[in-house]
């Protein structure tokens, strides 16, 4: 996941930027090719580079678009392993030509395609985004009153742990995730600790052990995301999202808005005329699509390449649509 400003800490220098978009080159399958067309359809693709976001749920989005392009168009398709602000930034430098999954960031809309025009908004994706705080289903039901926020301070000991610093413990993800968990504990005086864990897997596993054995647990999590598959995590409510209550970062006290997430690709991408321009707007699914794909990536082991192909020959239909208009 996490799956938003899934995340913002902050714009490197340029400098720094520039190597990290070049050290990170040799993302998930970068350069990969897979058996492709021969003739014109090869000749007009290109080579493109996609990025490829810290969460399962977006690499399997990725994923697929990169082996359809590989597969049905011919192109040469670069994966680079970034995190969504770099992956920004990549418009600006020529690194990045399309992010699959976008979250938000209107700070990072206006900077690259409102004012520097190099990038451009590609429209749905059809995943619908929700990101917030989840208790497991266990605790849910031992105390139903939690899903209220207002009821936190007074089970805030339960959450207590060895890592907490005495007050209840509030984990998080990938610290480049959009979350605004340190402006919620602090702007509605809850009685938590702000703690990272550095990843999707390790709010995974945390949330499966709080289940399994028990445990207190309040969290940042995200849909899509296929382990509610598994564990249906119960979200919490704080005040109701209103338009720029959001606006000061340092000043949030509401909840998350609902996320159309989107497409978003470089300029030079838009106006190349390639077919890999034209795949990268028609593509769309659903949750329930990208669930199953990182479901397999995530379960079953899967190299998220396989998944992607046992996705694609079984979705012949969707990716016919998505080719449509190709030359």
């Amino acid at each position: 996941m996490s799956k938003v400003s899934k995340r913002g800490l902050g714009i490197a220098v340029s400098a720094v930027v520039a190597l990290m978009l070049s050290a990170c080159g040799g993302g998930v399958n970068n350069a990969a090719t897979s058996a492709a067309p021969t003739g014109a359809a090869l000749a007009d693709c290109g080579t493109w580079s996609v990025a490829m976001n810290p969460w399962v749920g977006y690499t399997a989005s990725a994923s697929v678009v990169a082996e359809v392009a590989r597969q049905k168009l011919g192109c040469t398709i670069n994966q680079k392993d970034l995190d969504e602000q770099v992956s920004w930034q990549g418009f600006q430098s020529g690194e990045v030509d399309l992010v699959v999954e976008n979250w938000g960031h209107p700070d990072l809309v206006k900077k690259y395609i409102t004012d520097a025009n190099v990038a451009v908004d590609l429209g749905s994706q059809g995943n619908q985004g929700i990101i917030g705080y989840y208790v497991p289903p266990w605790f849910a039901k031992a105390h139903p009153d939690v899903t209220d926020w207002k009821n936190l301070n007074k089970y805030a000991d339960l959450f207590k742990n060895a890592e907490s610093k005495g007050k209840g413990d509030w984990i998080e993800g990938d610290p480049s995730y959009v979350t605004n968990g340190k402006a919620l504990v602090k702007n509605l005086k809850l009685n938590f600790n702000v703690r990272f864990l550095g990843s999707e897997a390790a709010l995974i596993e945390a949330f499966r052990a709080a289940e399994t054995n028990q445990k207190a647990v309040i969290g940042y999590f995200y849909e899509p995301q296929w382990f509610l598959n598994e564990v249906p995590l119960v979200k919490v409510n704080f005040p109701a999202y209103t338009d720029g209550c959001d606006a000061d970062p340092a000043k949030v006290a509401c909840d998350y808005p609902p996320y159309p997430l989107n497409k978003v690709a470089s300029k030079k991408l838009v106006d190349s005329g390639s077919n890999f321009a034209i795949l990268a707007k028609n593509f769309k699914w659903t949750n329930d699509d990208q669930n199953a794909v990182a479901k397999d990536i995530e379960v079953n082991k899967m190299d998220p390449k396989a998944a992607a192909d046992k996705w694609i020959a079984a979705n012949p239909d969707k990716v016919a649509a998505w080719l449509q208009g190709t030359k």
